[in-house]
This record gives C-alpha cells, structure tokens and sequence, in this order.
C-alpha cells in the first residue's frame, strides 16, 4: 500500500496547498465545499452535498458492516501579522486532504469487497456544531464503525508516531449577564455593585470540587462592567466562564455546581444573573474495538515502536458527539504525529506535510481491517 499512496502523493501536495491557501471559516465553507465536490466527482465519486448546511458526503458500496470516516472542514478566524482572517492553523486542511486521500486509495484497492464505507466531511468543528448539524442530517444513523484524525503537535507526539485514539476533554463556554443597580460612588448601599457579584461568582467556582483524580476547571476568562467614570458603581456587567472536565459525566457534575454558585451570588446580592451555554465539547466516549482496530492499522504501517495507544488531552473535539449521540456508533480517532509547531491555534502552526501521506495510509489500513473484520 505504500507505493500506492507514494504515487497518489503529487495529487495530495496540490490538494492540500489549494485547501491551505483558501480557508473558510464555520458555516461559511461554500468554495472549500464546491473545491472538493468538483474534484471528487473528477475522480469518479458520486458526491451528496448536505441538506441546508456546507459539506458533503460519498458513500461507496451497499449493505453491512457501515464504517465511517469523517474529517473537517472549517478554518479559525484569527490575527496574522496584524491581520484578522481566516486561517488553517488547526491542521484542517491536512485532514480534508487525508479524507480524499483515504477515498482515492478505496478506489484503488476496491474497498469495500462488501459493505458500505462513507466518507463525509464536516464543517463547522470550530464551533462545536458540525457534528450535530451533520447528526441531523441522517448519515450517521447506520454506521458501526466510525474513524476520524487530527494531527498532533510536536510536544505531545513526535513525528512519525501515532495514536489509536485521542481523548479529548469535554467543555462548555458560558456567557451571562449581571442585572444589578448603578449607584453614586458616596452612596454605595444605594446600589447593587456588579464588580462585587463578580468577585463573588469567581470566589465561589474556586469552592467547586470534583473527584480529584479526574481533571476539571471553572474559571471567569471575561468580564466587563463600568465606563470611564471612578464615581458610578456599575450595576451591570457581562462574563464568560470556561468550564473543562475530561469525562462527561464529571463535566455535567460540575455545570450543577456552577449553576448553584450562580444561584447563590444571585440571591446573595438580590440581582439577576441571566446566563447560558454558548458553546460545549462532549468529553471522548472512545471505543475499545475500534481503538484495537486502529492501533493495528498504526503497526501495520509505521511499526510499534510509533504506535501509541491513547493520548489524553485536555482540548476540545465535537467528533465525539457522534458516539454520545449514537451509543451504537463504534468510534475512535487517529492522533497523527506530524511534527505540529509552534502549537495548534497558533497563527504560523506549521507541520511535516508529508506526514499526511502517512495518515492516509493508517487510516486506509483501519478501514479496510474493519472491513476484514466482519466478513
């Protein structure tokens, strides 16, 4: 399989400078969707576009094992150099061009024998509901096993390595509202004082504690309240607060304690404290056999001496809503070590490209090895 891939590489190179140099940001992908539909269809492939949303879908074969792969599409909009733009410095790019990659070598090596494989690509994984929209949509309803990747930096992984599965943390981003009563700065107990309720509010998420053993965090990252007059105590103010926690279970745990802290300081201060769920990130339900499943594939191609089983981390991927959304859903996600520098998010984040080649060989591997597995 290697010299398949080797051979489909000029084609990748070219796929994957076209997709860097043109990102798009969330709900926005509309030339990033016509790129890949025009070219997929170039290549033979009978493409479904999404009802209502960007992205798209290709499905190949008929009846079961269903297996799945779903790689996004979206870019971040960040500062570069003094700019505001869209840019793809969370290696999005390279994982569309390992989903085309993974296609074209189906093609070439006639998987599925039997089977549906379905290979769709998402946007909108920036803001935490891609994989929802796309739930929505129907195409995950049959799938047993699902595959997904995302290229790792060089502090967590080194080039060349991989990871059968990625278990990421879950989070919630919350935005609320402080409704107090402004007041003379002479005449304090005239007025409800926001800055204080706020002081409270992150005095109270430093009381919250979980089970220990599993990560967790709730902190104010924003928070906003007066005007230019040192006189006026504000009565009105806006927050966020992040919230992480590395399983779901501790993270719904944690959201009951940090709506009682809320609770509280409200009626502490007697003020309204409007407030709700902007964002959220469901914790990794990773899968056991699929897990097995891509971990193989990782030997297979580049030695066990570069496979790693898991690696934990506390960022956020909304992949895993489709397994807390469909429990029958059998998923994992491939960590690709590839060199990533400085960091992920960041405006220059840079990678080894030719580690995508080696991704699409991993994740051909798995699928046809799930495949294998259910005859």
């Amino acid at each position: 399989m290697k010299e398949q891939v080797q051979l489909l590489k000029p084609k990748l190179d070219e796929v994957f400078a076209h997709l860097h140099k043109h990102p798009e940001v969330s709900w926005k992908e509309t030339e990033t969707t016509r790129y890949l539909k025009e070219f997929l269809e170039r290549e033979g492939f009978n493409v479904n576009l999404f009802n209502g949303i960007t992205g798209l879908s290709v499905t190949i074969g008929e009846g079961k094992p269903v297996v799945g792969l779903r790689v996004d599409i979206d870019a971040l909009w960040q500062e570069v150099d003094g700019v505001y733009q869209a840019n793809h410095s969370c290696g999005h790019d390279g994982h569309m061009t390992m989903g085309i990659g993974a296609l074209l070598m189906a093609k070439e090596r006639g998987i599925p024998e039997k089977g549906t494989l379905k290979v769709f690509f998402q946007p909108a994984e920036e803001k935490g509901k891609g994989a929802l929209a796309v739930v929505d949509q129907g195409i995950i309803d049959d799938i047993e096993y699902l595959f997904g990747v995302h290229v790792r930096a060089a502090d967590e992984m080194n080039d060349g390595c991989s990871a059968a599965s990625l278990r990421h943390g879950a989070a919630k981003m919350v935005n609320g509202i402080i409704k107090g009563t402004e007041a003379h700065g002479a005449r304090p107990h005239q007025g409800k004082n926001a800055i204080e309720v706020g002081a409270s509010l992150v005095s109270g998420l430093q009381s919250i504690h979980c089970d220990p053993i599993i990560s967790h965090t709730a902190k104010m990252t924003m928070f906003q309240a007066g005007g230019e007059s040192a006189n006026i105590i504000p009565g009105n103010a806006k927050f966020s607060l992040d919230l992480r926690a590395q399983e779901n279970k501790v993270m719904d745990e944690l959201y009951q304690h940090v709506e009682r802290v809320i609770s509280a300081v409200a009626a502490q201060y007697d003020v309204v404290i409007d407030y709700d769920v902007m964002a959220e990130m469901v914790a990794a339900e990773v899968d056991a056999e699929a897990e097995e499943l891509m971990y193989q594939a990782i030997v297979s191609v580049v030695g066990e001496d570069k496979a790693t089983r898991t690696v934990v981390t506390p960022g956020g991927e909304d992949f895993h809503f489709y397994s807390v959304q469909r429990p029958t859903v059998k998923s994992t996600m491939l960590g690709l070590g590839c060199g990533l520098t400085p960091g992920l998010h960041h405006p220059h984040m840079t990678f080894n490209q030719d580690a995508l080649a080696t991704g699409v060989e991993i994740l051909t591997t798995a699928l046809e090895l799930t495949f294998q597995s259910k005859k």
